[in-house]
């Protein structure tokens, strides 16, 4: 229990994960890549065949797979600084958050059985940023100044 957090009110009843458990997972599975290409990285050649995006699986097997020891460490690179960022502070990780989340949403458009594991992810990953959001105070932190409704031009 210790790597889950209780949600705000407006998350009453939710179990949040606390960002470094989200990000040693990326970094775990960004070595399932590197173990990929280590093995033989045309384990990739199928990864693709289901696409739900039209021409995605042309653009991965002409792409991806003419040089997949190079996009497969790529994707490893991309998962291991994700879950450094997560790891990070927290100013460094609302752009893990935002990486995590997006990579999920990219990989459900390589068919439906990719579904299966990121809706679920979604279901924790994004109520787990918001509530790091709230929690480290993002809004406190940010470098974007923000105006008062009394100090708008013509108020």
């Amino acid at each position: 229990m210790s790597g889950l957090m209780i949600a705000p009110r407006h998350l009453r009843g939710q179990r949040v994960l606390r960002p470094p458990w989200v990000g040693v997972f990326f970094l775990w599975t960004s070595g399932i890549h590197v173990g990929i290409v280590a093995a033989g990285p045309d384990l990739y050649a199928h990864f693709a065949d289901h696409a739900l995006v039209p021409g995605l699986a042309r653009v991965w097997s002409e792409v991806f797979m003419a040089y997949p020891t190079f996009f497969g460490l790529a994707v490893a690179a991309l998962e291991a600084c994700l879950g450094l960022l997560l790891v990070a502070s927290p100013r460094p990780r609302r752009f893990g958050w935002a990486g995590a989340i997006a990579f999920q949403c990219a990989l459900m458009a390589f068919g439906w059985g990719f579904w299966i594991w990121s809706l679920p992810a979604l279901t924790f990953l994004v109520p787990a940023a918001i509530m790091d959001a709230r929690t480290a105070g993002w809004d406190r932190s940010s470098s974007v100044p923000r105006l008062e409704a009394s100090r708008l031009p013509g108020r």
